[in-house]
């Protein structure tokens, strides 16, 4: 596998990324970061996983935030 030392990103699941979200935000905040349904009606990790991994833009939009979070 290729190394990728200035990759954030690298090697995190799309899982582990979401729950240290959470553990920011909770639901409310991310859901006011992002306006997408899966954070506001009825969410959990689940539902949300299964909806980012079949919707790109909402995937971006979550590493994004994902990346600003990151201690600078």
């Amino acid at each position: 596998m290729e190394q990728q030392p200035n990759n954030p990103l690298h090697g995190k699941t799309l899982q582990a990324i979401l729950e240290e979200l959470l553990a920011l935000y909770r639901w409310e905040g991310l859901a006011a970061q992002i306006d997408i349904n899966c954070f506001k009606s009825d969410p959990s990790i689940s539902s949300s996983l299964k909806f980012l991994r079949k919707t790109p833009w909402a995937r971006k939009k979550v590493e994004e935030l994902y990346l600003r979070s990151l201690p600078k």
